[in-house]
This record gives structure tokens, sequence and C-alpha cells, in this order.
């Protein structure tokens, strides 16, 4: 078959278009690609204008990532620290002070008694002999806290911060107490722990914390907390619940909670804190409130009243009759019913004789009452009635 001229003519005119097509799509791509380039250069340089401008202001404080401390401090979530300008022009806290917490930006490196001269060396040198250390702490809260909020202190300070300037200690390295050490064999005195934590974490919930009952026995924070590792969801506590912290010191309250009764604690339906305050409290028992009435009542609300017929003891304090942490007996009883009663109610009204253990099923004189509840299968509503016929607590 013959190709003549006019088909190769015909064939270039059918070709032409699809190559003028082709051609301008290739220069649309890079006029678009021309415009990205210059509106990434002008990006670019707008942000390294800026960073040249904070650097003459804060060129000491310059974190290790690309984000410079403004681009931080505006991806933090507003705070209820107090950090402003009044806070600034008094950072030292002082443990007395019942005000707001100082805040991370304005933490202030304290003062080591055992080091008076001591000059502050910067967190580099600290982590060229406390390798270990610095990684643990490097995801802490804290560290990455005085990291976010450097206007005070700095990532340099992170350290220091809370363990003292450490110039003498970077000389003499084996000797103690010339570094702020949170331990109970360390020289640094307890009383210069606590105050290098209360410095920040004055005020709110311990604001009781001087006098109470810790305080008095020579504890520290560190032997409730930890702050270098993240051993718990929350608190920075040494172990990874708040019962268990507790549960260090106070092994006989543990105990009870594993009595027949007792508050749903090892169920993790609640936990210490819920009742107490560690960290301090007016009450000796360090109770969150005035009185062991009104804890009790913050859950178990419908013994609060008032009554129109009180029960002396249920008004005076419930520990009168419930044992708070566990218990043998039902409801958390301190004893068995009737022998509770008869505490008080013994020779009056009825019944007018004694009934003791030997009253149980397999006792010497065995006696319905004490085998069926007692005195509560009528005195049903022992809390405190508001019925009209309610004197004697039956309705």
């Amino acid at each position: 078959m013959t190709t003549t001229r006019k088909d190769i003519q015909g064939s270039e005119r059918e070709r032409r278009p699809v190559r003028l097509k082709a051609l301008s799509l290739a220069a649309l791509l890079a006029v678009v690609a021309g415009l990205g380039s210059v509106l990434l250069w002008s990006s670019v340089a707008r942000a390294q204008q800026r960073d040249d401008t904070n650097t003459g202001q804060a060129a000491t404080h310059q974190p290790s990532s690309a984000l410079s401390e403004s681009d931080i401090a505006r991806m933090l979530p507003a705070t209820d620290m107090g950090a402003g300008t009044a806070m600034h022009q008094n950072a030292r806290a002082h443990a007395s002070d019942d005000g707001p917490a100082t805040p991370f930006d304005a933490a202030p490196i304290p003062r080591n008694p055992l080091a008076p001269d001591a000059d502050a060396i910067g967190a580099k040198s600290c982590a060229a002999c406390h390798a270990l250390e610095s990684m643990q702490a490097s995801h802490s809260l804290h560290v990455a806290s005085f990291r976010a909020g450097g206007a005070g202190t700095g990532p340099q300070a992170s350290c220091e911060a809370c363990h003292g300037r450490g110039s003498e200690h970077a000389k003499n390295p084996a000797a103690p107490g010339l570094i702020i050490a949170f331990t109970h064999d360390a020289k640094t005195p307890i009383d210069t722990q606590t105050r290098t934590c209360l410095s920040c974490h004055v005020g709110g919930a311990r604001q009781h914390w001087i006098g109470s009952v810790h305080q008095e026995r020579g504890l520290s924070c560190t032997d409730c907390h930890n702050p270098m590792a993240r051993l718990s969801a929350e608190g920075v506590l040494a172990n990874d619940s708040i019962d268990k912290v507790c549960a260090t010191c106070h092994q006989d309250i543990r105990a009870q909670f594993n009595r027949r009764s007792h508050m749903p604690l090892p169920e993790g339906q609640m936990s210490c804190v819920d009742c107490h305050n560690p960290h301090g409290s007016i009450t000796q028992p360090l109770l969150k409130t005035d009185t062991v009435n009104e804890t009790c009542e913050t859950c178990h609300a419908e013994k609060r009243g008032p009554f129109l017929f009180e029960h002396a003891p249920v008004a005076e304090n419930c520990l009168n009759c419930h044992a708070p942490h566990g218990s043998n007996q039902e409801n958390l009883l301190t004893l068995p019913v009737p022998m509770l009663c008869q505490q008080c109610h013994t020779n009056t009204d009825h019944p007018n004789d004694l009934l003791t253990r030997q009253s149980l099923r397999g006792g010497l004189v065995p006696d319905e009452r004490v085998m069926e509840r007692g005195c509560l299968n009528c005195h049903s509503n022992i809390h405190g009635s508001n019925n009209p016929n309610g004197a004697k607590f039956h309705q």
C-alpha cells in the first residue's frame, strides 16, 4: 500500500494541536513551580529575619530545636500559674506564702546553704557527667516546662533550678552537700529540700505543709514524688499509684483494706487522697475537710441531715460506730450489733439484759436478738429520722 504526500501532511496537521497542548502544560507547570519557590523563599526569609530579631533579645535562651521560644509560647495552652509581670517582680516565693504558685518561666535557682558561693554552670556541664540522669529527665514534666518557660531560667538552668548552682560540685564531685540532693542519705537538710520544691509549689493544697504531721516527722517531697522518672500517670509519684505510695509507711492501714467489709479502695473506685490531704491540713489525720463527719458526708450525703430526730453519736462523729478503712463486721461497724448499741444503751428502756458473745448461736445462752441483727430489726433509721413518729428511729 502506497502512502501519498497528502496523507503525510494530514497526519502532521493532526499531531500539531497535541504537541501545542503538551508545550502549554509544561509552561504552566514551570510557572507554578517558580511561584512556589518564590513564596517558600519569602517565608524562609521572613522567619530568618524574625529569628535574627529575637536573637538579640534572648540569645542565651535559644532551644536546640528549630522552633523559637516565642513559637513554643504560642503553641502552649493558657495556664493559671499567674505568669505575669507582677510575678516576675517577686519570683522567689516563700513556703509560708498563701498565694499563686511561681510560674515556670520565673523559677529561681535555689541557694544551697552548704555552697553559698557557687555559680551556675548550665545543664550541658551537668550532662557531661550525669548522662543517665540527663536522659531520664529529658522527657520529664519539669525539664520540659523549664525549657518552655525560659524567661527566668531557660533550658540552661533546667538542672540547677532544682539542684542549685553547681560550680563547687563540679570542682569536687565527691564532696557531699555541694549540690542540693533529694535523698535522706544526702547532706542536704530536709528543710532545704522541701523549701526548694515549695519555692514553686507553694500555696493551694500545700498551704498547710508547715506544721503538718508529715513535715514534723521529717518527710521530704521525694519520699512520695520522683520528678526524674515517669512512674505514675500523674503527680510524678514515686510509685505507680497514690495508694502504693501511702502504703509505703502506712502498712497497718493498708492491711485494714483486706478485711471483709472495707472501703472500695482495693477495687480502684477511690484513693487515699479522696479523704486525706497528704500535704497537710488543719486536722491531725490530714483530712481534706474540717471534721470527720464532713468528710464522710461528701459521699454519704443522705446521712447529713438535718433530721427532726437526731442520733447523738451519729451527729458527734461517724467513727463512734464505724471503722473508716475496713472492718470484719457489716457496714464497717467497729462491733457487731447489738453489742455496738449496748455500749450506750444498757439497762435502759428495753432490753434490760446485757447481750454478749455468749448470746450467739454457739454460746451458752443463745438469744434471737443477737442472731437476727437485734436492734436494727426495729430501729432501722438509726442515723436519724424526719418522721413525726420517729423519736425511737423506728420510721
